[in-house]
């Protein structure tokens, strides 16, 4: 078995999860400054990650609407980050519900789910400050979400975790580690990469461990929910009202992003990461795996 897929005993892993939780969790209500100002000479996410970046109609933006942009695409990411906290927070609950709340395994889907709870405020004050407003999920996706949180099965409930989770992280490492971007931006990736390195390891290690053992009916739904789940979220990170607050025209800016290289090369290295966990545990093959391929979401990334 690839290092990446070993496992740990569950019970030491939830405690030492705990541990860690005790000593390293914010509350964004009072770790961040949110009194201070958002500068608008500063992007919000850096160029190459916006949707537009190397396109004509990014050549036609001036450099104010170009950051202006940055930070409505980062407003509408908070949203879908907000929109799957939502769903997680859910699955979670579902799965702990049939579970016993005295092990440590169980105690830490609680302590993760407070989390989620932090994180969903967090982004929803981000979007306030960003001067954005609320980018809601389009119908389908708001529907495919109510789905999965009703009927996501244990793979399928740490599986997309673990999508969402990485897409998210790759983005925010690279943000908090980019000294001339947005401060207050930088300061939310930070609290959330802190505290999402313990929720993925939570997630990649209970799906490597229970995987092997479902139905292979199981495993082959789970493979196909999984693929549409990713190519939804990937897709539906930015919503293309954000394009309006520039002067675009939200329909011709979204089938220009759809088809910029740079755009689909940032989502495959986006989810990198994941993708090579869903590899190595045989969540992507066969049918599924043409779902990821035509998402843009296996493009050999450098």
């Amino acid at each position: 078995m690839p290092a990446s897929l070993r496992t740990t005993d569950r019970e030491d892993l939830g405690r030492r999860l705990l541990v860690s939780s005790a000593k390293a969790s914010y509350d964004p209500l009072t770790e961040i400054d949110w009194d201070t100002p958002v500068p608008t000479d500063r992007y919000a996410m850096p160029a190459h990650r916006i949707s537009l970046y190397g396109t004509y109609l990014w050549d036609q933006l001036t450099e104010e609407q170009r950051r202006e942009l940055s930070r409505q695409e980062a407003a509408s990411i908070a949203v879908s980050g907000i929109w799957f906290e939502a769903i997680l927070m859910q699955m979670l609950i579902r799965y702990a519900y049939h579970r016993d709340p005295t092990t440590n395994h169980i105690q830490y889907a609680y302590t993760e789910i407070a989390d989620e709870c932090r994180h969903t405020v967090m982004f929803a004050r981000l979007v306030r400050k960003l001067d954005a407003r609320h980018y809601p999920l389009d119908r389908l996706a708001h529907a495919c979400g109510w789905l999965l949180k009703t009927f996501s099965n244990g793979p399928l409930t740490f599986a997309a975790a673990l999508f969402v989770e990485e897409l998210l992280d790759q983005g925010q490492r690279e943000v908090m580690n980019d000294e001339s971007l947005e401060p207050l931006m930088r300061a939310v990736c930070r609290i959330h990469v802190t505290e999402e390195a313990r929720h993925m390891r939570y997630a990649r290690e209970e799906l490597v461990r229970i995987m092997p053992a479902q139905p292979w009916i199981v495993r082959a739904v789970s493979r196909i929910v999984l693929a549409v789940v990713a190519a939804l979220a990937a897709d539906r990170l930015v919503n293309p009202a954000v394009y309006a607050q520039v002067g675009l025209d939200p329909k011709k800016a979204k089938r220009v992003a759809r088809r910029n290289p740079y755009r689909r090369a940032s989502a495959a290295w986006l989810a990198r990461q994941a993708v090579a966990t869903f590899q190595a545990a045989g969540l992507i093959e066969g049918p599924a795996k043409r779902i990821w391929r035509a998402a843009g979401l296996l493009t050999p990334v450098s």
